[in-house]
């Protein structure tokens, strides 16, 4: 057995998907005293790359969050572990032997894999960091049997270094897929025109990987601001498409599993970096600077593989036509000696007649007995004394000479010969690229940034976005801001808005019509901010953005039927994980809270929530909503405001402007949309006439059926418990009241005549059945 081959350890080209990184991932839980969730550990390994990565999650939720960004093609665990659902149901998943996890031989294991004596080196000193990444290596390993020279190091990653998005976060803003699981018309995939694979890839890690780092984050503005314009940079595109997959390359020699069509590719991209430095080299940026003399050159590497390599080589090495002609002679004398064989015994034919002086002898070859000398009996006793008999026929004889056999034998096993010559060289070859392997993969890295900083480069110019301006100040301010994507799949020209958070704006309420625009809107700010911790430019005409910690969104509706949960539940786990973990930092986009239950439930919740963001929390907040008493928030908090998408209705028709202005809301237009939607018109008719009756306050329950009941009416209330004529008449202010209190209700007076004291238990019970009526 030579390698075992299992989801998350396939390195072979033809099994893996260019712009995707396969991932194998180890978890292993702890649990601390005093501590209110479980603490995980998880390190991935990308075996094609050689790129290894430790990280702490606290509790079930971040260990999702991860595991969503990192989306693992297999995933280990240990057989002992009975830890969140997520990780007991989740596909790819394989048990390991407990003693996989334990800490002490993780770290021996790790130190000998990396050459260290300890791995403070690395800023590692977690135990359950320790077991989680000696559990993988250890699996890496047996599966590959080999010790893996590639992998010469791992990083520590920390959840606070980079902008967190949660797994909802990542699905809702359909940044690598969209929410019905298509890779098309997501953020990558309007900003992915990387050349090569290991650029696009890159690109999918930072906008999964957003950085805090506002000096890092500035040199990347930098560097794509100095390349604008740059002539050269087309140049450089079309020279970094000869790079091909570097990184997959360099993992598969350093398995020893690489092909000579990768040895081929990386001769043409390493042929390439001369010229692809000169044409980088007058654009002014420390960071290219910097990654351009990462990307080094290697002319002696180049000159090898241009020597060794044939022009256009077989896909296998074992086939043989691997190895030039003139690189290696002996191989050029066992390649002459199987092509050239009938040419020499035809010549060994003639020196033979010339020295012998018998016109009529042969040189022949058959299967049985191989290569021979033939002469007629005629002329069996004129033969010289070093030709030895091999055969007799009935009318000739058949000789060999030391000569001749010295021939046979090197023509008749020269194609093995040959063969083994050539896998000897290839291999050789393969050893001695492995020689410079930690510089060529350094140089790889570094091409497939200078890739994703080009690319961004190209997308700044051809979507038209601006430089993001970092600050230190709270707040988001965008002028003219757009949604990429949509801008990109309409055929309307998108309208642009402004957004205006600061501290002493931290909350906007968001009304308007439904299609109206809201959740677009939501979701743009949130990408934009997203765009600009990756160090994209952003699709605005100025964005001034303060630090940032979390992103967190709460849109649209969905239920987990496996998992035993129903939309509104699914609506509040989100939305109570939004209120424990955002922060003053945090920018949450909250959608429709509370509309998967009764309207006095959700009103009451959706208040409740927001007065908690806008109060306790003081996150930067967008809170979209069709209660309109929310409205009224504003007055009571100083940092709430109201912003509204307009619309204008011509008959029953809607036309929406998507265009956010101050101010609230005075209706949802929820008929005109149904409409759109293609709601028969009978129902539409019959809605139009329910909110008529609605608002005009005639009707506090739904009308009556056009059948009677088929069970007896209820006795009718006593007199003093029926509502009174006047409050029958009394108009409805219009929706539900939230910050004041309706006294003239009847429901209210009824409850008031009530004398509790005087009812029987049975009666009690028709009052209260009687009262619901009244509702």
């Amino acid at each position: 057995v030579v390698r075992i081959v299992t989801p998350g350890t396939v390195t072979d080209e033809a099994l893996l998907e260019d712009h995707h990184e396969n991932l194998l991932v180890a978890v292993h839980p702890a649990t601390i005293p005093d501590a209110a969730e479980d603490v995980f550990g998880i390190a991935s390994l990308d075996l094609g790359s050689g790129r290894f990565s430790v990280l702490l999650a606290q509790g079930a939720d971040a260990l999702g969050a991860e595991l969503e960004r990192l989306k693992p093609a297999e995933l280990l665990i240990s057989e002992d572990i009975r830890g969140p659902r997520l990780l007991q149901e989740y596909p790819g998943l394989r048990r390991q032997p407990p003693w996989h996890f334990e800490p002490d031989s993780g770290q021996r294991l790790l130190c000998q894999q990396f050459g260290t004596r300890d791995l403070a080196g690395f800023g590692c000193d977690s135990p359950l960091l320790i077991a989680a990444a000696g559990s993988l290596l250890q699996y890496a390993r047996d599966t590959q049997r080999s010790k893996l020279p590639h992998i010469r190091g791992f990083r520590v990653e920390r959840r606070e270094d980079s902008l967190i998005l949660d797994a909802v976060t990542r699905r809702n803003l359909e940044i690598s897929e969209t929410l019905g699981q298509s890779s098309q018309n997501t953020l990558v995939g309007v900003m992915d025109r990387t050349v090569t694979p290991m650029g696009s890839r890159l690109l999918r890690r930072w906008l999964g990987y957003p950085l805090r780092d506002h000096h890092l984050l500035g040199l990347r503005h930098g560097c794509v601001a100095a390349m604008l314009g740059v002539r050269e940079i087309e140049t450089a595109r079309n020279l970094l498409r000869e790079i091909g997959d570097m990184e997959r390359i360099l993992a598969r020699v350093a398995l020893g599993s690489a092909r000579p069509r990768d040895l081929a590719q990386l001769r043409r991209g390493l042929g390439t970096l001369p010229a692809l430095g000169g044409a980088l080299a007058t654009i002014e940026s420390p960071l290219l600077a910097e990654l351009l003399e990462t990307m080094g050159d290697y002319p002696a590497l180049h000159d090898l593989l241009t020597r060794a390599i044939v022009e256009s080589p077989p896909v296998l090495a074992r086939d043989g036509g691997v190895i030039a002609m003139g690189f290696d002679a002996d191989l050029d004398e066992l390649r002459n000696l199987g092509s050239d064989a009938g040419q020499l015994l035809v010549e060994m034919e003639k020196a033979e007649r010339e020295r012998t002086g018998i016109a009529n002898l042969k040189v022949g070859y058959n299967r049985v007995h191989g290569y021979y000398i033939e002469l007629g009996r005629a002329q069996a006793d004129r033969a010289p004394a070093n030709y030895i008999r091999r055969q007799t026929l009935k009318g000739a004889e058949r000789y060999i000479t030391p000569e001749l056999k010295v021939f046979e034998d090197k023509a008749l096993s020269a194609r093995e010969r040959s063969l083994a010559r050539e896998r000897a060289l290839y291999e050789e070859l393969l050893v001695r690229v492995s020689e410079d392997l930690d510089p060529l993969q350094r140089s790889a890295g570094a091409l497939a940034e200078i890739d994703v900083l080009i690319n961004l480069a190209g997308r700044a110019v051809d979507l038209n976005l601006c430089a993001p301006e970092l600050s230190d100040a709270p707040g988001i301010r965008i002028t003219g801001g757009r949604h990429l994507v949509v801008e990109q799949v309409s055929a309307e020209p998108f309208v642009v808005n402004d957004l205006d958070l600061s501290d002493e704006r931290r909350m906007l309420i968001v009304t308007g019509p439904n299609m109206g625009g809201k959740s677009t809107y939501m979701r743009q700010s949130a990408l934009i901010v997203l765009l600009a911790s990756v160090g994209s430019f952003v699709p605005a005409e100025s964005a001034v953005i303060g630090p940032v910690d979390r992103i967190f969104t709460r849109i649209g509706a969905a239920d987990d039927l496996a998992g035993g949960r129903s939309t509104f539940m699914v609506e509040m786990t989100e939305t109570a994980n939004i209120l424990h973990n955002a922060t003053e930092q945090s920018l949450v986009l909250m959608d429709e809270i509370g509309r998967g239950t009764s309207t006095y439930d959700g009103l009451a919740l959706a208040f409740a929530a927001a007065m908690h963001l806008a109060e306790q929390t003081r996150a930067f907040t967008l809170f979209a909503t069709h209660y309109f008493e929310l409205t009224d928030l504003p007055s009571r908090v100083d940092s709430v405001a109201n912003v509204h998408l307009d619309a204008v209705e011509h008959g029953h028709e809607i036309v929406f402007l998507h265009q956010v202005r101050e101010g609230p809301a005075d209706r949802s237009y929820g008929l005109q949309v149904a409409a759109l939607a293609g709601v028969p018109s009978g129902v539409l008719d019959r809605a139009r006439q329910m909110l008529k009756e609605l608002e005009s306050g005639n009707h506090r329950s739904l009308p009556p059926l056009s059948k009677p009941p088929s069970k007896p009416p209820s006795e009718p209330l006593p007199e003093s418990l029926q509502e009174s004529d006047t409050a029958r008449a009394a108009p409805d202010s219009g929706q539900l009241t939230l910050f004041r209190e309706d006294p003239n209700h009847a429901v209210v007076e009824a409850l008031a005549a009530v004398d509790a004291d005087a009812l029987s238990p049975r009666k009690a019970l028709d009052v209260l059945r009687q009262l619901k009526e009244l509702l």
